[in-house]
């Protein structure tokens, strides 16, 4: 499987699958599933960076994930669901009681495709909402926001300084220094205790 090959549905529910495992194995044992990636079909052994995303009643519950590509797409995957439900330092670990309500959703990125610009207009002209995933980067500064992001945040220009801000960069900042790469995802996702 090439890294923009789709994933059929049986993959996308096997790696569902995987992810709530993770998650209540976190709850029993206090670590992240292990996963041999050998015993899983051939679609999810190929290297991609992953993110996991929790929500319960619609509100982010957690949310992590690599921009790059270092393991194997369901060992990944099975690491960041532990992660986002236990160390996503804005959360409380996950409790028992929590998971009957979680929704799971996984984003699978592709590789990503450096933007060249000159101007900040010029940076917003090749945006396109919906569909890219922006990572900024500027010296120690970077942050990312994933294709779903742009459902509350529509208005390319609002989508770029609020990054800024998440990367701790001020509104308006602009520097010849500044780099950007977008990304697509395969996003998809279940609710933990129906699936």
């Amino acid at each position: 499987m090439s890294s923009t090959e789709s994933l059929s549905n049986s993959s996308r529910a096997a790696l569902l699958d995987v992810a709530r495992a993770s998650i209540q194995h976190g709850l029993r044992q206090g670590q992240a599933l292990a996963v041999n990636p050998d015993d899983y079909p051939a679609a999810l052994r190929p290297l991609r960076a992953t993110f996991v995303t929790l929500e319960i009643g619609g509100q982010l519950r957690g949310c992590i994930g690599a921009l790059a590509a270092y393991q194997p797409l369901v060992q990944d995957v099975a690491a960041h669901a532990y992660a986002a439900a236990f160390e996503d330092p804005r959360f409380p670990r996950l409790r028992p009681e929590e998971f009957p309500s979680l929704d799971l959703h996984l984003s699978v990125l592709s590789p990503p495709e450096p933007l060249h610009f000159g101007s900040e207009e010029e940076l917003l002209a090749q945006l396109r909402p919906g569909i890219d995933g922006l990572i900024l980067h500027c010296n120690n500064y970077r942050a990312t926001f994933l294709p779903a992001v742009w459902e509350s945040l529509p208005d390319p220009y609002m989508f770029l300084t609020q990054l800024k801000l998440k990367a701790g960069l001020p509104l308006d900042f602009w520097s010849p220094e500044l780099r950007a790469e977008r990304y697509t995802t395969e996003y998809f996702g279940a609710d933990a205790a129906d699936q």
